[in-house]
């Protein structure tokens, strides 16, 4: 509906109220289209729509991949965004990602947890909501000024830059865009899971992404003691999230199965088996066992191809996988997860090397060609020493001379301005498209980069301000590069909606409306 069509239909309806005297269509028709998302729900509709349509993109040309930054706040969520329009023109390719890492270390009101699922599981959906409040807020700041612009243009008697307006307003693309939210391992057994996944829906989220750890064992895919789950616990509860999203009526919405299988070697059960060969059967071979004669006491046995197999137990009361059984194993969860409802593949490694995912990729495709991962280019990889170590590897298979490097030194700045090192960064730099092309990922998240960022940039702040350079500390690095970037975030009432609110002041007020937006606010010494 254009422009124009919506102040006619606000104004149809106005029409037939007598009483409603002050009521201005084109006031209502510019409410109604700053808050184009009534719902949680409308946003998962046509977020899982969008991700849909770019999943489809990726399988026609993998050069079509996406991206998405981690962020634990809505104001962080809200000026990536802003920051994407303003230097590419377009939101199209690009997420959001929720980490549920962020929220336990920032979010939970125990203060500052590990990744172990401690924190209040209500606490995630409650930031998808939040993010998607802030980007719902930014389409409303921006419309708000396109909507002043157009008043000038018509006061000023400009038809031609009214019209343009107007199809500048009509073509508007939001801020909103998809999700894809961590739910950890679920936090609980399935019921749990499905109950937990309703409270993301209604939010927002379009895409869940679930793992198949235990969920009373979870641990951050990138950290030790990792137990996993058979393949039925795991199925089950992908089955309810996929059940909340039909009851939600958003049928589309996406589900991404991760494996830690990679870096887990710990069981917390045997799986039930009905026959050989069937999956509890197939996870089950994968355990470390041995073969026995006779039975201990308090031992628990399996039979295994006619012989009787005592499974190494921990006195944690796990079971051990074999050693060197993690790809195996990663495969078919990953195949056994999309034969059973998951969308889309994360696998969780404990190095960026393309040639390994690509690998379990290309196995995985031989039985469902079409498959796709999500992957974390994780904080926790030493980017800078992996692709060094990845180069001088490469090099001294090739024969060529690495006498000049140390391989367990190469973080070393004094590697820094290397042939070596310029290529690593040339790796790292086109990892992502690399990957895409020749590992199957359609999506590429970094999970904890705002954590890190706002570490680093108070730092910095702390540094200047609380030392020699006092208060030209802010304003040589923070405010003067605001004011020399166009970061809009400088004009910082504005961002926090105090234009929008003289607009609504001005329509439920009209002449007597009191406005912040005077000639003595200070924020027009921003105006430029």
């Amino acid at each position: 509906m254009t422009y124009q069509q919506t102040i006619a239909e606000a104004g149809a309806t106005i029409g037939t109220e007598p009483t409603w005297n002050g009521i201005e269509a084109e006031s209502v028709a510019r409410m109604r289209l700053q808050n184009r998302f009534r719902t949680g729900l409308d946003i998962a509709k046509y977020t899982a729509k969008v991700m849909r349509a770019d999943m489809a993109a990726y399988d026609t040309d993998p050069a079509n991949y996406t991206q998405s930054l981690g962020c634990w706040h809505g104001f962080i969520g809200q000026q990536k965004l802003i920051s994407i329009k303003k230097h590419f023109g377009t939101t199209k390719g690009r997420y959001l990602y929720l980490s549920g890492w962020m929220v336990a270390a920032l979010r939970s009101e125990f203060g500052p947890l590990p990744d172990q699922s401690m924190h209040e599981k209500t606490s995630v959906p409650a930031l998808v909501e939040e993010l998607y409040t802030f980007l719902k807020q930014a389409d409303a700041r921006e419309l708000g000024g396109l909507f002043r612009e157009l008043d000038k243009a018509r006061e000023a008697g400009d038809e031609m830059e009214a019209k343009r307006l107007e199809h500048a307003i009509d073509n508007y693309e939001t801020h909103v865009v998809p999700i894809i939210a961590d739910i950890d391992a679920g936090f609980g057994n399935a019921e749990a899971t499905y109950l937990l996944a309703k409270k993301f829906i209604e939010a927002g989220a379009c895409c869940l992404q679930i793992e198949n750890q235990v969920s009373d064992e979870k641990q951050c895919g990138h950290q030790d003691g990792k137990v996993t789950v058979p393949h039925e616990d795991f199925i089950a509860k992908i089955r309810a999230i996929r059940y909340a999203f039909m009851e939600m009526g958003v049928d589309d919405g996406l589900i991404v199965a991760r494996t830690d299988s990679l870096g887990a070697g710990l069981t917390k059960q045997i799986a039930f088996t009905r026959e050989a060969g069937d999956i509890g059967d197939q996870y089950n071979a994968f355990l470390d066992c041995e073969e026995v004669s006779s039975v201990g006491h308090g031992e628990v046995l399996i039979s295994r191809n006619g012989k009787l197999m005592k499974p190494k137990r921990l006195p944690s009361n796990l079971y051990q996988f074999r050693s060197g059984t993690g790809e195996d194993r990663c495969v078919l969860d990953c195949i056994e997860s999309l034969q059973k409802g998951a969308d889309l593949l994360w696998i969780e490694t404990e190095k960026p090397h393309i040639g390994q995912i690509g690998g379990m990729v290309n196995r995985i495709r031989e039985v469902i060609p079409n498959a796709k991962l999500v992957y974390n280019n994780s904080p926790s990889f030493n980017w800078t020493l992996n692709f060094r170590q990845q180069v001088f590897d490469t090099w001294q298979e090739a024969g060529k001379d690495v006498s000049a490097y140390d391989r367990t030194k190469l973080m070393s700045v004094d590697y820094d301005g290397t042939e070596l090192a310029d290529e690593a960064d040339e790796r790292i730099r086109t990892f992502q498209k690399d990957a895409a092309r020749e590992a199957g990922i359609f999506h590429h998240l970094i999970t904890l980069p705002t954590y890190h960022t706002a570490a680093l940039s108070t730092d910095n702040l702390a540094k200047e301000y609380f030392g020699e350079a006092g208060m030209l500390g802010y304003v040589k690095g923070v405010q003067r590069q605001e004011i020399r970037q166009g970061i809009a975030c400088v004009r910082h009432q504005n961002m926090a909606g105090s234009d929008i609110g003289d607009d609504h002041k001005e329509y439920f007020a009209g002449e007597a409306a009191l406005k912040a937006g005077g000639a003595h606010n200070t924020m027009n010494q921003f105006a430029a």
